[in-house]
């Protein structure tokens, strides 16, 4: 057994595998420990597992070893015994320690897993005023203890789920066992068994194999780095799912409105947080409709605008050589293309390279009699509203509908935006996320707290979304008394 874990791993050409032998006491036998470098805890190994070996009480020939190699180490966390060869490979690929006795047959797995990661910081995409700040990390145990330290619940369950068929992947599954609807976590514990793929690396790459449409522009899950997020999505009824390497959660089933919902919102008092919602539902349509309004206004419908205004535009336009859904394109695609930087640029100089390039890269195209200063105020604007958009999987879809409608504008004006309209409204009916409807609840229409595009106060948030089909329909604390209430 010994030789043929060697083999599997390349040894003694694979230096990152460690074989230790320690001779036990009272017995003529010697263990035999292996585990990875860099993924095993060594100082684990060394300040615990060895001084246990090496107790003065020793063994006793009569019995077999490897059960009182067992016993001994049952104070240990996380021991169990292994037979299998294919048992205790997986075992040292996840990090584990494997123990067995020259002779005898079957192993001893002990958890030993001691990843690097970098300590919890601060969300960098999902950033808040009021609220704690703690994200996610790399680490999906330390990614655990921050959502059970968010939600403090006995019925919190987490099962972990292995995919990949040549890298071993831990897929960490949790849920309210005593909210979330039983069929919901066995769909989504069936999609992460069917997964048919060498590796899978991170979240972001499951969500593509588990989600329902992969061609879609819509998302059907949502990604968050939040703990405190994902804590209020499991009560809910929704299921959670983590993995090392990503610092991030993946929650399922999602619908729109939790996707146009930010992290921030349940912390603002009610007046403010159904403004934000507000300013926000308005950004949207901003920056999915207002290239495409400029083509049907300044194509089709002209006779919309007020004189004085559409003699300036006309003054404005007298010089530029080409049509206005190429001019808007042109404008379009520069933006694109400088977001694209701004990101990959090193981050000290990335804001100063964006603003910067707009500003010379928009001044230089008016001087130049490219493209119109109506249509540099409509991209900036545009722009602008995009940013409001909290999802970056919702951005993504927001980005890519504005084309789909302005070449409906260009097209057929007012009546090709609202057919196109129409067509993705439809669309977004039809679609549901691990069973559920993806405009739920209000199309279909179900009972829940109405926390859909206004925000009701939060005592007024008993009723948990009834399109989950969680077990416990209300909450514990529905309110009672009170002169406002």
């Amino acid at each position: 057994m010994e030789k043929q874990l060697k083999d599997m791993f390349s040894y003694p050409q694979n230096q990152d595998l460690a074989v230790r032998y320690a001779q036990l006491p009272d017995v003529n036998s010697e263990v035999c420990m292996m585990y990875l470098r860099g993924m095993a805890d060594q100082a684990f190994v060394d300040s615990t597992l060895v001084p246990l070996l090496m107790e003065k009480q020793g063994f006793s020939a009569r019995r077999k070893l490897t059960e009182q190699l067992y016993h001994r180490l049952e104070s240990v966390s996380g021991v169990r015994r292994v037979t299998a060869l294919p048992e205790m490979r997986d075992e040292i690929v996840r990090g584990n320690t494997i123990l067995f006795v020259h002779g005898e047959r079957g192993g001893i797995a002990v958890d030993s897993t001691g990843f690097e990661h970098r300590s919890v910081d601060r969300a960098q995409n999902e950033n808040v005023i009021k609220g704690p700040s703690e994200s996610f990390i790399e680490s999906g145990a330390v990614n655990i203890s921050l959502i059970r330290k968010q939600l403090r619940n006995e019925h919190l369950v987490t099962e972990s789920i292995s995919i990949g068929q040549q890298s071993l992947t831990e897929v960490s599954v949790m849920y309210l066992n005593d909210i979330a609807d039983p069929q919901l976590v066995k769909e989504v514990k069936r999609r992460l068994a069917n997964i048919e793929n060498d590796q899978v690396m991170n979240l972001a790459t499951l969500e593509q194999m588990i989600e329902e449409r992969s061609y879609s522009l819509v998302p059907t899950c949502l990604y968050t780095e939040r703990p405190d997020r994902a804590a209020a999505f499991l009560q809910e009824g929704h299921v959670v799912m983590l993995m090392d390497s990503s610092p991030s959660a993946l929650i399922a089933p999602v619908t729109f409105w939790a996707l146009f919902h930010s992290a921030e919102d349940m912390y603002q008092r009610w007046p403010l947080g159904v403004f934000m919602r507000l300013m926000r539902l308005i950004g949207i349509f901003i920056a999915t409709l207002t290239p495409g309004l400029y083509i049907a206004i300044t194509n089709y419908h002209v006779e919309m605008l007020p004189t004085d205004l559409l003699l300036a535009i006309a003054a404005t336009r007298e010089r530029v050589p080409f049509p206005a859904i190429i001019e808007v394109m042109i404008m379009e695609v520069a933006f694109e293309l400088l977001r694209e930087a701004g990101v990959r640029i090193p981050s000290t100089i990335g804001p100063t390279i964006g603003i910067v390039g707009a500003l010379i890269l928009g001044q230089a195209a008016v001087d130049a009699n490219i493209v119109s200063p109506i249509l540099v105020i409509v991209t900036a604007i545009t722009a602008l509203s995009s940013f409001t958009v909290p999802d970056q999987s919702l951005n993504g879809m927001v980005r890519l509908s504005r084309f789909i409608f302005l070449f409906a504008a260009s097209l057929m004006g007012f009546l090709g935006m609202m057919i196109a309209l129409t067509i993705i409204i439809s669309y977004m009916v039809t679609l549901r996320s691990f069973e559920v409807p993806f405009l739920g609840p209000l199309a279909p229409y179900t009972r829940s707290s109405k926390d859909t595009i206004f925000r009701p106060p939060v005592w007024k948030q008993w009723l948990r979304p009834f399109m989950n089909e969680p077990q416990e329909t209300e909450r514990a604390t529905k309110p009672k008394g009170g002169a406002e209430r």
